[in-house]
């Protein structure tokens, strides 16, 4: 029982130590979500030029954090005519590139982690364009396409299929400061929580655990600790391996990190471990269905040389540069909650927080909740159903969903239905994708 006990209290204060920077990092998601509509995202994604692909990674580290949910949006935009190399760098972007990320490496690991990721982030993604220009053959590529077209479900299909940005007219800052602004913004922040958290939980139990039982002379000797130069060459090719089999994914994997990088992997280990939850089993079985055995294959191979390239450079770029922080000052947050600024940030952040889902309650959002699992092209039948919460605001233009006229708006065919969109999670489905059918 003592040793039930101590691992749930370090699961506790690594906790409250990041419930602030959680918070933050989503709002500041919602934000960006809630006036940048995935039509967009798809006619800015249709190659894969440099310039493309910056464009992608700059969009997806605006997106969700979501392992699951990045993945199915990226499969989402590649239907929808997105390159996929550029719908790739997209994906990597909207788990590794995040603001949540960042801030939650700062203050459990240190601000030379944050940068590493920032670093890495992008090395990663150039790598991952050259193996595609080098590798990925027209016929590979015909056959994910054809198995993409196909709809296999995976995991958080009905989230990805959401578009819930403000599909008004008028300035960034006049959508976003407006009553729909707000609401989008409270939706898809509350969403983006309703993705995560079951991997976030899981992440911190499993890292609390990990600390409590599990000796750091195990992890020393199996990092090898104690030889500098075999750990630099191993730690980037063991922890996207560790990752694959912890299934922690998103940024749920961070404290995990923490208590790798105490037991001693390398700093270069850190980052491609990190990266590497995108190639967690769950994660690379829907991969198969998305786009094929053989072309899940391919990505495990590429995603694996890119993490440990980008691994490698880290440590060589952050080691010249003296960048590497003491390991024997790495530290485990187990002082539990005490009234310091931690304590007060989380506090303002939750009332935030509360405010935010007592509006999302308000308009509807457990009509949208309910849809977030699900296949990709499910929400064809739901019509208009859980927008009562959205009757009083009369010619709305609102913010769900709707990505059968978003993938025609690409097009030029609909850019007058705005007002269609209505509120909630509305997909449109069979309408949009019959629609990608007749584009590919």
């Amino acid at each position: 029982m003592h040793a039930l006990l101590h691992a749930l209290s370090i699961t506790g204060s690594m906790t409250w130590e990041i419930t602030w920077a959680l918070i933050l990092g989503f709002l500041l998601s919602a934000v960006v979500q809630a006036v940048v509509r995935k039509s967009t995202v798809i006619r800015l994604l249709g190659d894969d030029r440099p310039r493309t692909l910056a464009i992608a990674s700059a969009l997806g580290a605006a997106s969700s954090s979501c392992s699951y949910a990045a993945v199915a949006l990226a499969r989402s935009l590649f239907r929808k005519g997105a390159d996929f190399t550029a719908a790739m760098a997209f994906e990597i972007a909207s788990t590794n590139l995040v603001v949540e990320l960042g801030v939650i490496l700062a203050l459990l690991m240190g601000w030379q982690f944050t940068a590493a990721e920032f670093v890495g982030g992008p090395i990663m993604i150039i790598a991952l364009a050259v193996l595609f220009r080098l590798f990925l053959r027209d016929k590979l590529l015909r056959e994910a396409r054809e198995q993409a077209d196909r709809g296999l479900a995976g995991s958080m299909e009905g989230h990805a299929a959401m578009d819930m940005s403000v599909q008004g007219e008028g300035s960034f800052t006049r959508r976003l400061f407006s009553r729909d602004g707000f609401t989008a913004t409270a939706h898809v922040f509350v969403m983006e929580w309703a993705a995560i958290l079951k991997d976030l939980v899981i992440g911190l139990l499993v890292a609390g655990a990990i600390a409590a039982w599990v000796p750091d002379s195990f992890w020393q000797a199996f990092f090898f600790a104690h030889h500098p130069l075999a750990a630099k060459l191993w730690g980037p090719l063991i922890g996207p391996v560790v990752a694959m089999i912890s299934f922690v994914c998103s940024i749920g994997n961070v404290p995990l990190a923490v208590v790798l990088w105490k037991g001693g992997i390398s700093f270069g280990g850190v980052v491609a471990f990190i990266f590497a939850d995108l190639l967690i089993l769950p994660i690379l079985n829907i991969y198969r269905k998305y786009y094929g055995r053989r072309m899940a294959y391919f990505l495990l191979a590429t995603f694996y040389a890119a993490m440990v390239l980008a691994g490698y450079l880290v440590e060589l770029l952050f080691g010249g540069l003296g960048l590497i922080p003491d390991q024997r000052d790495a530290t485990i947050p187990m002082e539990g909650i005490s009234w310091n600024y931690t304590s007060w940030l989380n506090i303002a952040f939750l009332l935030l927080a509360a405010v935010l889902v007592i509006r999302f309650f308000r308009t509807g959002g457990m009509a949208m909740m309910h849809m977030m699992g699900g296949g990709p092209d499910d929400h064809a039948g739901h019509g208009h159903e859980g927008h009562e919460g959205h009757a009083g605001h009369g010619g709305h233009a609102g913010h769900a969903g709707h990505d059968g006229h978003d993938a025609h708006e690409g097009h030029g065919g609909h850019e007058g239905h705005g007002d269609h969109s209505a509120h909630a999670g509305h997909d449109h489905g069979a309408h949009g994708d019959h629609g990608d059918h007749q584009h590919h």
